[in-house]
């Protein structure tokens, strides 16, 4: 249980300060198409319309740095329209761009079935019927106690459920009419996301645990919808994501997405914002398309067979649907083309497109695949030292992509995934490079093909021990423009028939051969031949390093993958 006590903080700072910059993108945004509600500024969620507020006005902070970077700022939506109403206010981190959004809804009629819900006789907004002081920055008391941080909880009247908190400068609880509550059949569970502050440190007498949310059932089919409020506690300051039960997200229940794009918007998307991807100036294992990896020899193999057979170019005879039964796999060609094969052809390459609703729909992610025929050995580093490796992390066929997140609202870019090897992290777009307008920059790692938002060396293990995987990452003449060279393979929303699958997209086997081989072996000798003083602890955090390392397993293709229907993982 939260506690509702008044409590006092007093190294906090909350002096009112200015407002810090916005970001904005690089461009303005075009025009985009006309037709459905893409971009039109309101989405209609069944009996309710929502808005997106990214203007705020300042309520208060709370710093932990003298130079105000650390710490956080609470803001209100501002300029909300005439019939709509807030569900919460904003909180984020200083000492980066203002920047964010929190959603205002009004009631409309009932588009949906009324039979479905219990509370259909309900209005589907009502005010909350009080506050519940859940933490201050002043000594408690009956008196107003102005200048200070108040946080407050709604407490909802029966059948409905708070979707947000509210942040004061006074001791005054705020207005009854100042928020609304949603019935609950409009709600969805939701979930801590990033920690925003996290007080734990000895440095403050009081914690303070402040989080952003997001809905717990994401993905293609989560009806879940990212009011872009937070969460706070003053008991509970871990960093772990847990399911949220005081505060809801909002929930669409609309289902023919009317806000989502149609396939001219998709085209339209892509060409405004579709990245330039770069690949390292000694990259060795280059990109392709999909059909020049066939045409060249690729080979089909099946359990059992001694000789593997030859696929056509649009992988017509490639076995469809199932699922990755270790039946079939495909591999290089086994003559003198492999090697050429193996390096890739630049000229062909293209990324596969898959367009898909996120947040219920108010979002849209365009996940951006490319292919390689193979993935290359790794370089592992044991602190100040590398180690070039001949075999370890080596792979036939190597699917990565990225994911541009769109505001269905506007159609302005909101962040970008980028795909790790087994992970991958969400990037927001003031930490982008542009290039060109709005395209954003993504650099593969050399070998291995993970993408990242900057140039640099990106250690996939243990950073804090100097032992891991390197990720090199770097500008050079190798690329491919997403804009121009781009398929959509899959948009399944818009319903049969608008995208056609590519027959290759239906192969649910792995793309490479299973081969298990002593990787331990190959560390060993690596091992061996350090100083006897050291061995002892290279070997322990060898035993650190990703399974990944310890075999050569081709990749199932796009559609095999968890994120085809569900979220990133993030």
């Amino acid at each position: 249980m939260l506690c509702y006590k008044c409590l006092h903080w007093n190294r906090a700072s909350y002096i009112a300060q200015p407002e810090p910059d916005t970001f904005s993108l690089p461009a303005p945004l075009p025009q985009w198409p006309q037709g459905s509600g893409f971009a039109s500024g309101v989405i209609n969620l069944g009996e309710l319309e929502v808005r997106e507020i990214t203007h705020f006005e300042f309520i208060f902070d709370c710093n932990m740095s003298a130079d105000r970077k650390q710490g956080a700022s609470f803001y209100k939506p501002a300029g909300i329209p005439s019939g709509f109403f807030s569900l919460g206010h904003y909180c984020q981190s200083n000492g980066q761009p203002l920047r964010g959004f929190v959603l205002v809804a009004r009631e409309v009629a009932n588009t949906c079935d009324p039979c479905l819900s219990i509370y259909s006789d309900l209005p589907a907004l009502q005010s909350p019927l009080d506050y519940a002081l859940v933490w201050c920055s002043a000594d408690g008391g009956e008196g107003n106690i102005d200048g200070g941080g108040f946080l407050w909880l709604p407490q909802p009247p029966d059948g409905y459920k708070a979707l947000g908190f509210v942040a004061t400068n006074s001791s005054k609880k705020p207005e009854l009419d100042d928020i609304r509550c949603v019935r609950s059949d409009l709600t969805d569970q939701c979930e801590t996301y990033l920690p925003i502050v996290n007080t734990s440190s000895t440095y403050f007498q009081i914690p303070l645990g402040v989080w952003s949310t997001r809905p717990l059932c994401r993905g293609m089919v989560g009806k879940g919808v990212s009011v872009g409020s937070f969460f706070c506690s003053i008991n509970k300051i871990s960093g772990s994501r847990e399911e949220v039960h005081i505060i809801k997200c909002l929930k669409n229940v609309n289902t023919n997405l009317h806000a989502m794009p149609n396939l001219d918007h998709i085209h339209a998307l892509i060409r405004h914002y579709g990245p330039t991807l770069f690949f390292h100036p000694d990259e060795k294992y280059l990109p392709s398309s999909v059909a020049w990896f066939f045409e060249n020899g690729s080979l089909l193999y099946q359990r059992g067979a001694s000789a593997g057979e030859c696929v056509d170019g649009k992988g017509s005879n490639l076995p469809s649907g199932g699922s990755n039964d270790g039946k079939y796999w495909l591999d290089l060609p086994n003559d003198g083309r492999r090697e050429s094969v193996q390096n890739g052809n630049l000229e062909s390459a293209k990324l596969y497109v898959h367009v898909k609703p996120a947040s219920g729909g108010t979002f849209t992610d365009i996940v951006m695949w490319i292919f390689c025929p193979f993935n290359g050995p790794a370089t592992i580093k044991l602190g100040l030292m590398n180690f070039s490796l001949s075999k370890v992390g080596q792979h036939v066929g190597d699917w990565e992509h990225f994911t541009l997140r769109i505001s269905n609202f506007t159609g302005e870019l909101w962040s970008i995934y980028f795909s790790q090897h087994s992970g991958g992290e969400w990037v927001d777009i003031y930490d982008l490079e542009f290039i060109e307008g709005n395209k954003a920059v993504i650099y593969a790692s050399k070998s291995g093909h993970a993408s990242f938002p900057h140039a640099g060396t990106y250690i996939q293990g243990s950073s804090k021990l100097g032992i891991g995987i390197r990720n090199d990452a770097a500008r050079s003449k190798h690329f491919v423009d997403s804009s121009i060279n781009y398929e959509i393979i899959a948009a399944e929303y818009l319903g049969d028939g608008v995208v056609s699958e590519p027959c290759w997209l239906q192969f649910m086997r792995e793309w490479g051969p299973t081969i298990v081989y002593g990787s331990r072996t190959e560390l060993d000798k690596i091992i061996n031949h350090l100083p006897a003083s050291m061995r002892c602890s290279i070997a322990s955090m060898c035993g650190k390093l990703p399974n990944e390392l310890y075999g050569e397993e081709g990749p199932t293709g796009p559609k095999e993958k968890n994120n085809w229907v569900g979220d990133e993982r993030s």
